[in-house]
């Protein structure tokens, strides 16, 4: 299965690339506490695809200026990524990590089977009932354990579905 739920960092853009010079990144993961005392950090894997992790030289750190820090070392432990990033050896750094986002660039996402999506591509959509009538657009999509909550905002307000 692709890694169709991968969520888009910038949240408000849309469409393609081709909209904004900026790149867009796709969030992979939280980092969680420390693992250890030896610079090792839980990572919660925001990705169909657990595994590229194993595969990735680095990861983007952060959401608001997402800066290249290389991946020193990768394993998995229970329902976590544990991960070890360059320039940060020890648990007091991994500690001041707590709680950010990894992203890798939308170019590289891994590609999507043929009708696939990732979730920030429905932002925008409409959302219409069997009838035809227009509810309203997709303005967010809150990603929930049991399912995904989409935020619909039409002429009669907000609606959760």
């Amino acid at each position: 299965m692709a890694n169709k739920h991968e969520s888009n960092s910038n949240r408000s853009e849309r469409g393609s690339k081709a909209d904004s010079a900026e790149p867009r990144f796709l969030i992979i993961g939280r980092i969680g506490k420390p693992h250890g005392v030896h610079g090792e950090m839980r990572v919660t894997m925001h990705t169909d695809e657990p595994e590229r992790f194993t595969w990735l030289e680095q990861v983007y750190l952060g959401l608001d200026d997402p800066q290249p820090v290389p991946i020193v070392g990768v394993r998995f432990h229970k329902n976590w990524a544990l991960l070890a990033l360059e320039g940060y050896e020890s648990r007091d750094a991994v500690e001041s990590l707590r709680g950010e986002w990894l992203q890798v660039p939308e170019d590289e996402a891994i590609p999507l089977e043929e009708g696939e999506l990732f979730l920030y591509q429905l932002i925008g959509l409409q959302v219409r009932t069997s009838d035809g009538e227009l509810i309203g657009e997709i303005s967010e999509i809150i990603e929930t354990p049991a399912n995904n909550v989409f935020v619909v905002k039409g002429d009669r307000g907000e609606r959760l579905i």
